[in-house]
């Protein structure tokens, strides 16, 4: 009965699953790889799933292989390399059950163009060329070997190994009448040109460039084309032919940007997205078809079919159970990928957004330091001033915000370390008074301060930090009282071997918080309404109090009652150590002049940067000349040296990376110093890859500024 009962169902089951045709299935891999060439990679990928399926279900190795090469290509297009190995070597598995060399030589030339430009494992990708023109020759396939000799000269230019991807570019010069076709004129002729330029030889250069874009306008292969512009602009920069070479620039990225439109890598992740889904399902069909064949070769005997029938039951249970969890997986992963992809893009705007603002904050604020510095440098009978003390300390306080509001999840991820300073406690708050005096006198309030003199006249810690925690917290007292007082109230609470704790109190007689209120407002923007007042701010000053307290391992307490006002306190340990402030001190105390007269080039389109900037270099015996964008960079460098390049990122035309990058391919070794409003960590990786040998964020401490210029120039003239 049992036994019966199984056969009806097996039989269902295939009746209703049977196999498609293997016409129809080549007809659905050759749709897949026409829509490839197309880059239509969202079709491509769908259709050949559907084929992969169907020739799985026909247990076709050649076409299970054509199918997941078909796979891998569109993954490669969509620089998911990684995937596209992982499908290229499936492809592969499945090649090597077949006797078609001519689908695992492909196969290998693929995985060698992967491992080679993509991943850069060149040995890696040199042995998979190898293996593809050795199955090529298996069966005299000579315009195959032809085309991966192409790829082995391009690998080899690719790293600047000219020498040794000479001989095959010239088997590949050799046979290009015999085997030579439009799929490989451009790069060809590419090549040619690379290797001419190589060689110094600019006439044939020019004119094997200029036949590689010629034969790429007629051509389908785009992508080629947009390297060969590539290639051409590089060239024309070394022959200073800049206008030119601006000009093919902005071709290849033209060219680039239409061959991979966002709409469709968005659409076809989704695609792949069900192509992993059906992999899973392969692996269970894989499983039953094992139960299958196992039970064929046990059903000899009644007992162990009656054990197999009940085992059955059970998998046919647990299969039923997988197969609704996944319908229901199938039902609701749309939604989820609408919701991943939504919370990607919102931390892609949140990245964006903290990029641009930092940016864009930090240049003028560059220009208000800079230019506050040169008014008291040039008018000394102003270095008194209280206002525009007040200007310099809290332009410096607004830098800090900018490093440290705007990237909050810095402080939050523990990315914020703190740093070590001289200070005294008295000036350091004297000072936070005065910048605040405008908040004060606006609400008639009186700031008070009362400092323990038992507090020693030099502490060593961060003191930058700890005036962002105090301008948070008395600004707010001074915000939420009017006709009152704010006092400051420092108090030595104890002394532990070189750590002194400090005990902090800012009290108002304010507004007071409700008590329903005070676990809410050291949460993000969170801005609680005392009374019916319009009180303004961002809703962050008491979080990023609560954080920059937790960096120096401590808490705040709170204290307050409505209309009776407010009470905040916390203790911070400083450090005290004479011999250790004598040192600090030294090494701020730099003396910035120079004997030598170094010549500085300035590369910087803003114009009141290039005034500050310019100020300060000269003012410290430097002659400096600047010019506003990349291109005039390079021009200026063919007539005159210079002992430093400082170099904006930021400019129009050409950014500072690319400009780096072609004065370094002209040979010139000048030191060149990153002058950027950027997040350093944000650029580092390309600032190095480029040749940029050091990074300083704008605004900028003289100091720093001249002590990186005079080690670099130093080191480059030893070097010399």
């Amino acid at each position: 009965m049992f036994f019966l009962l199984l056969n009806c169902v097996s039989n269902t089951a295939i009746g209703q699953s049977d196999p498609i045709s293997e016409y129809r299935i080549k007809k659905l891999v050759d749709q897949a790889w026409n829509d490839y060439k197309d880059s239509n990679f969202e079709r491509s990928l769908i259709t050949s799933r559907v084929a992969l399926n169907y020739a799985t279900s026909l247990k076709d190795n050649y076409l299970i292989s054509k199918s997941y090469k078909i796979i891998a290509g569109n993954y490669s297009e969509l620089s998911e390399f990684d995937k596209a190995v992982f499908f290229y070597d499936k492809a592969i598995f499945y090649a090597n059950k077949t006797n078609n060399d001519t689908l695992k030589s492909s196969l290998h030339n693929n995985l060698g163009n992967m491992y080679c430009f993509e991943k850069k494992q060149f040995d890696k990708g040199i042995n998979y060329y190898k293996k593809a023109i050795a199955y090529s020759l298996r069966i005299n396939d000579m315009p195959q070997v032809y085309f991966t000799n192409v790829n082995i000269a391009w690998a080899y230019f690719d790293i600047g190994k000219f020498e040794e991807g000479y001989p095959y570019l010239k088997f590949v010069g050799t046979n290009i009448e015999k085997y030579g076709d439009e799929s490989t004129e451009i790069i060809v002729n590419m090549l040619n040109g690379m290797y001419s330029n190589y060689r110094n030889d600019d006439n044939a250069a020019d004119a094997y460039f200029k036949n590689a874009i010629a034969a790429g306008k007629t051509s389908e292969e785009k992508s080629d084309l947009s390297f060969s512009h590539l290639e051409y602009s590089k060239f024309l920069t070394k022959t200073k032919r800049y206008k030119e070479a601006y000009e093919n620039l902005v071709l290849y990225h033209q060219i680039s940007e239409e061959l991979y439109s966002q709409e469709k890598l968005k659409k076809a992740s989704i695609a792949g997205f069900n192509l992993e889904l059906d992999e899973y399902k392969r692996q269970i069909d894989k499983i039953e078809g094992e139960k299958s064949t196992q039970y064929q070769s046990l059903k000899k005997s009644r007992i162990i079919v009656i054990l197999f029938v009940l085992i059955s039951f059970i998998l046919l249970f647990l299969i039923i159970t997988l197969v609704k969890n996944i319908r229901y997986k199938k039902k609701h992963n749309l939604e989820l990928l609408q919701a991943k992809e939504i919370a990607e893009e919102a931390s892609l705007l949140k990245t964006q957004f903290i990029s641009t603002i930092s940016h864009e904050l930090r240049t003028p604020l560059y220009g208000v330091v800079g230019i506050t510095n040169m008014i008291l440098e040039e008018h000394k009978e102003l270095a008194r001033s209280q206002h525009l003390s007040s200007l310099k300390f809290s332009a410096r306080y607004l830098l800090s915000l900018v490093n440290d509001i705007l990237q909050i999840n810095k402080i939050e991820e523990n990315k914020v370390v703190l740093e070590n300073m001289t200070f005294n406690i008295s000036d350091e708050i004297e000072m936070i008074k005065n910048s605040l005096s405008f908040l004060s006198e606006k609400n008639n309030n009186k700031i008070t301060i009362d400092i323990d003199a038992n507090i020693p006249e030099y502490l060593i810690g961060d003191k930058l930090r700890l005036a962002q925690i105090l301008i948070n917290l008395v600004s707010n007292a001074l915000k939420f009282t009017k006709n009152g007082e704010v006092e400051i109230i420092v108090i030595l609470s104890k002394i532990e071997c070189k750590l002194y704790f400090l005990d902090f109190l800012i009290k108002d007689n304010g507004v007071g918080i409700a008590i329903v209120d005070q676990s809410k407002i050291f949460e993000k923007f969170v801005q609680v309404g005392r009374k019916e007042e319009d009180y303004q701010g961002t809703g962050l000053g008491l979080s990023i109090v609560k954080r920059l307290l937790g960096l120096f391992g401590s808490t705040i307490s709170l204290e307050s009652d409505i209309g009776k006002g407010t009470s905040f306190s916390f203790v911070i340990p400083f450090e005290h150590d004479p011999q250790k402030t004598t040192n600090i001190i030294n090494e701020i105390e730099v003396d910035l002049t120079s004997e030598k007269i170094c010549k500085i080039l300035i590369v910087e389109d803003n114009l009141i940067n290039q005034m500050v900037t310019r100020k300060i270099i000269e003012k410290n015996n430097y002659i400096c000349t600047v010019v506003d964008e990349g291109f005039s960079a390079l021009r200026i460098l063919e007539t005159e040296t210079f002992d430093l390049i400082l170099m904006d990122i930021n400019m129009p035309l050409m950014n500072g990376f690319e400009t780096t990058k072609r004065i370094r391919q002209q040979g010139i070794k000048t030191p060149i110093v990153a002058l950027t409003a950027f997040d350093k960590d944000e650029i580092k990786d390309e600032a190095m890859a480029s040749g940029i040998n050091d990074i300083i964020i704008k605004p900028f401490e003289p100091i720093k500024l001249f002590s990186i210029l005079n080690y670099l120039i130093n080191k480059a003239q030893n070097a010399g």
